[in-house]
């Protein structure tokens, strides 16, 4: 039998133990360009180790998902973070798990805002891109370079993802 999972409004505070929320945050506002441009500083700091590794910037079109969608499997990335900023003004859901022993632990699940992104910290256990409701552009800012930057594992028994009450 699957376990059920709900879903959690996206917010700096609970996702902190997996990453950046990163969103236009007043306190991180600085004015530009002769107080022409609002600029966010220092969102997120992306992670990247090993020898020719490199921070890259993609654009990643997700497919919707079709609910209730089963979360069959994670990944990380231990030789860099990964972040996920919608370009498509629609909203996304974010499933992260906390390690245990070396494997993913139970998923929690996030709906975020489509003015939030999310900064996986490195070696944090997430499942793919889950665009919702319609094909969806990401700007996507990862690491390139030399060694095995993916690691996947697989349940047992898959959790399930109802519709999301957006």
């Amino acid at each position: 039998m699957s376990d059920m999972l709900s879903i959690q409004p996206l917010t700096p505070e609970e996702f902190a133990p997996f990453g950046e929320v990163i969103s236009a945050r007043p306190e991180t506002m600085r004015l530009i360009n002769g107080g022409t441009t609002e600029r966010f500083h220092a969102l997120f700091s992306p992670e990247v180790t090993g020898e020719g590794a490199r921070v890259i910037v993609n654009i990643f079109r997700g497919q919707p998902r079709a609910f209730p969608y089963q979360v069959g499997m994670m990944e990380r990335h231990p030789f860099g973070s990964q972040s996920f900023s919608p370009l498509s003004g629609r909203p996304f859901l974010v499933a992260v798990s906390p390690d245990e022993d070396g494997r993913p632990g139970r998923p929690q699940v996030f709906l975020a805002r489509p003015d939030q992104g999310v900064n996986y910290r490195r070696n944090v256990w997430h499942h793919p891109l889950m665009a919702i409701g319609e094909i969806s552009d990401f700007l996507v800012v990862d690491r390139d370079g030399p060694g095995n930057n993916l690691e996947e594992f697989f349940f047992d028994t898959p959790f399930v993802i109802l519709e999301p009450h957006l």
